[in-house]
């Protein structure tokens, strides 16, 4: 018998599709960290399936799409998963901005309004309403007039086909790109095919900005070519290198591809732009930094924003990333981020989030590889100049913390540890001792 985990303040299960899922919905919503329902698991949590899945999830969505207030789109995803044969709907919540959510048959009331508490969603108060609708965001970039009402969507009409998607004569208003009164909002002007929004990629030389190599513009135009345009650039910078022994080929790219994607398209897909500042992205000779803006403004929680749970600033942009595949399910990036690097990569401040990618060329350029040669030729072993010097500073002061190194080098924790290993790997360091003990120095360069 196949059983999940119990029912908790993220996780609702329903054995059927009923007229209460919408209700689960809107408590999800209007809850801070969003949550999971399947259709077919019963409340033990055992697994029994769904007949007609397809025709489920056609249900599922168009119940959320017509029945919630306002609109969550791009705040959902229904998703199929088979789980020892037996089919199963798990629907993924975020977290939404616009709160309250509300049942729309019954309005903005106790009767309408639900929130998650524990493991049962329940009815708002009447000062509980009125306190969410008061902070309501009124500046969503829905909500703003777009400056130019001249707009045209042929790059966004390519794109959609490219995925066997066509956008009829009513697609302004499907994809909520017009506001309320019917003109075009800012999501419009972002996707229109001509606008005055760039992405700009610099390249330096140096580990400042005192040497631009390079300043590109990647905009004026749809964000979404905006985007792919980024991408491909970052793609022929993100340099591999390769040393060939007669065993075998090891390469090795400056920046994990797949956690640099995810943190480039999350970079553009919950930007700020009510601020009016794109992201940046700017590359170092040690180094890729990409900013956002919004920072702890928008982010608010720290801990909700690692463990993934998902709340879009912008989610007619997220909607249409995802329509494009250009995104998965929701909160999945900051997963895949997370498996190839540590948090320490992120900076928060109060207005703006900064990711900082440390480059492998230390490996690639003569340590890993550089190592290996130098054993094939004759024992040398080579080191980067950031090797040689953490390890004439570990020369100078054997009990030397890693804190002491990161505050001197000014390169974060991560950083350290990874040239430290490598110094071990080449056999010319070692800890004695673990955190209380002292640095060996085995080969006295």
């Amino acid at each position: 018998m196949d059983k999940l985990f119990p029912e908790s303040h993220r996780i609702e299960y329903k054995l059927k599709l009923t007229d209460t899922l919408e209700k689960e919905v809107v408590a999800f919503l209007n809850y801070h960290e969003g949550g999971i329902i399947y259709i077919g698991v019963n409340n033990s949590g055992v697994v029994v399936g769904c007949d007609n899945v397809d025709e489920l999830q056609l249900k599922v969505k168009d119940k959320l799409k017509h029945n919630i207030s306002p609109s969550c789109l791009g705040l959902f995803e229904v998703i199929l998963e088979t789980i020892d044969t037996k089919n199963i709907i798990k629907i993924i919540v975020a977290s939404g901005s616009e709160t309250p959510y509300y049942v729309k048959k019954y309005g903005m009331s106790s009767k309408g309004c639900f929130i998650r508490l524990g493991s049962a969603s329940e009815p708002m108060s009447t000062n509980m309403i009125e306190e969410l609708f008061s902070q309501r965001t009124r500046n969503s970039l829905g909500k703003i007039v777009s400056n130019r009402q001249d707009l045209t969507f042929e790059q966004l009409k390519i794109y959609y086909e490219a995925k066997g998607l066509k956008l009829n004569e009513k697609f302004a208003s499907n994809l909520e790109l017009l506001t309320p009164d019917g003109k075009f909002n800012y999501v419009a002007y972002l996707m229109a095919d001509s606008n005055g929004t760039s992405i700009k990629v610099a390249k330096y030389r140096g580990l400042n900005k005192v040497h631009l190599m390079e300043n590109n513009e990647y905009g004026y135009c749809s964000l979404i070519k905006a985007s792919k345009s980024v991408l491909d650039k970052l793609e022929i910078e993100n340099r591999t290198a390769a040393l060939i022994t007669s065993k075998e080929r090891i390469e090795q790219r400056l920046w994990n591809p797949i956690a640099l994607r995810e943190a480039v398209i999350n970079a553009i897909v919950h930007n700020d732009y009510t601020t009016e500042n794109p992201p940046l992205v700017e590359i170092y000779d040690d180094r890729l930094e990409i900013t956002s803006a919004g920072g702890l403004s928008v982010i608010k929680n720290k801990e909700h924003f690692f463990k993934g749970y998902s709340h879009p600033v912008n989610r007619q942009i997220m909607r249409i990333y995802k329509d494009l595949e250009m995104v998965e399910h929701l909160g999945s990036g900051m997963n895949r981020i997370l498996t190839y690097y540590k948090k320490d990569i992120f900076i928060f401040d109060d207005y703006f989030l900064r990711m900082v990618f440390i480059s492998n060329h230390d490996e690639i350029d003569g340590g890993q590889m550089g190592g290996q040669m130098g054993g094939q030729m004759g024992g040398q072993i080579v080191l980067t100049s950031r090797q040689q010097e953490i390890f004439d500073l570990i020369k100078e002061n054997k009990n030397i913390t890693q804190k002491e190194l990161e505050e001197y080098l000014k390169i974060n924790r991560s950083a350290i540890l990874k040239h430290i290993n490598n110094l071990k790997e080449k056999g010319i360091l070692k800890r004695v001792g673990g955190t209380r003990g002292y640095w060996e120095v085995i080969d006295d360069r």
